[in-house]
């Protein structure tokens, strides 16, 4: 894209700002779902991996029926947000800390993209692409839906088992 002109130019910017964030995240899950040690968390990060190549979809078909191409804009947000976790995955834990610093990062993940379907769904209603919209919003329901699952997760598991294995 050469420029932003207008909202139309903004609208296609944050489709393949999210594309190119979805693409990320699909090579990066599995280095997640590797890590987990908590099969509850596995399964919530294999989920969303089948979520995020459904998301990718969506994605397509929003950019085609706005006649632009998926593919162009970069993503360095998500970039920056997955190498703070591929750091986390490295340093010397315990399997609990571990699992709490996985869930850590893919919340900071998933924040981010509510934030960017939220105002990608938005700007296209308000251009008057609802059909797009409405693929947009069913991307950050799922996203709303994977946060909830990992707080929860986090409060009512995880971060139990770490506190636990710090006073051991």
């Amino acid at each position: 894209m050469s420029g932003l002109k207008d909202l139309n130019d903004l609208l296609y910017h944050e489709i393949q700002v999210l594309y190119a964030g979805e693409e990320l995240l699909v090579a990066a899950l599995p280095r997640m779902i590797e890590n987990a040690q908590d099969s509850s968390l596995k399964a919530a990060f294999t989920q969303h991996l089948d979520e995020t190549k459904q998301q990718l979809e969506r994605l397509k078909q929003a950019a085609e029926l706005l006649n632009i191409k998926v593919e162009g804009d970069e993503n360095p947000s998500m970039k920056g947000l997955i190498a703070e976790g591929e750091k986390v995955m490295h340093k010397d834990a315990t399997p609990e800390a571990l699992d709490a610093a996985l869930i850590c990062g893919a919340q900071k993940i998933e924040h981010y993209e509510i934030s960017g379907y939220g105002t990608a769904a938005h700007l296209a209603d308000g251009l008057g692409f609802k059909v797009v919209a409405e693929l947009l919003r069913q991307t950050l329901q799922e996203e709303q839906n994977t946060d909830t699952k990992l707080n929860d997760l986090a409060k009512n598991n995880i971060n139990r088992k770490a506190a636990q294995a710090t006073e051991s």
